[in-house]
């Protein structure tokens, strides 16, 4: 299982094994549509500032 960390303003916010797995999935599947994307990703960011 990947590790993903949900931070909200700096507070780590937990995971169960279910939202892990959604999270995982959505995230990869948003990349993989992208173009230009490294076939050997070991690790992957995304922030969002509100």
């Amino acid at each position: 299982m990947p590790d993903i960390k949900l931070l909200i303003n700096g507070e780590n916010i937990p995971l169960n094994p279910i939202m892990t797995t959604i999270l995982t999935n959505i995230n990869l599947g948003f990349i993989g549509a992208l173009k230009k994307i490294p076939e050997d990703k070991v690790e992957v960011k995304i922030e969002i500032k509100l």
